[in-house]
């Protein structure tokens, strides 16, 4: 039997497009302080009912629809007024689509466009602080 290839998340890193990336050239990132926990988009595709008074045997009948990359985000050890804490800040005020990309342990990254959907903070008394990013992805993922 073959080794395994399996790893660990441990290494993944997380960038997100500068507020201040200029919009006619490639984008410039800002990697995001502290990263715990990287949920990648998840990818899913829609169901299209199609049943019909003589589809077979009474059941509904359904063909693959439009994908939807769904919602990414990750974890992080919140700083306030830290590089990643205003930029974060100042992407989902804006309500702009930005590039944002993830780099797994072993170099393969994703690279998807999307909007700050969510950003909540956790300032509990007798733990570290942490902060929950969501991204709404608008488009596709590609991994290079």
């Amino acid at each position: 039997m073959a080794a395994s290839n399996a790893m660990i998340g441990y290494g993944t890193r997380v960038f997100v497009e500068s507020p201040a990336s200029p919009t006619d050239s490639p984008p410039t990132y800002i990697e995001m302080d502290e990263i715990l926990n990287v949920k990648p988009p998840n990818t899913q595709v829609n169901d299209v009912e199609v049943t019909h008074n003589a589809s077979p045997l009474r059941t509904k009948e359904f063909i693959p629809g439009m994908i939807d990359a769904g919602d990414a985000g990750f974890e992080m050890n919140f700083i306030p007024g830290s590089p990643s804490d205003v930029a974060l800040r100042t992407l989902q005020q804006a309500g702009i689509r930005v590039s944002t990309q993830m780099i797994f342990p072993n170099l393969v990254t994703w690279t998807f466009e999307g909007v700050i959907k969510g950003y909540e903070v956790n300032a509990a008394t007798e733990e570290k602080m942490t902060a929950t990013v969501t991204i709404k992805t608008a488009g596709g993922v590609t991994a290079s």
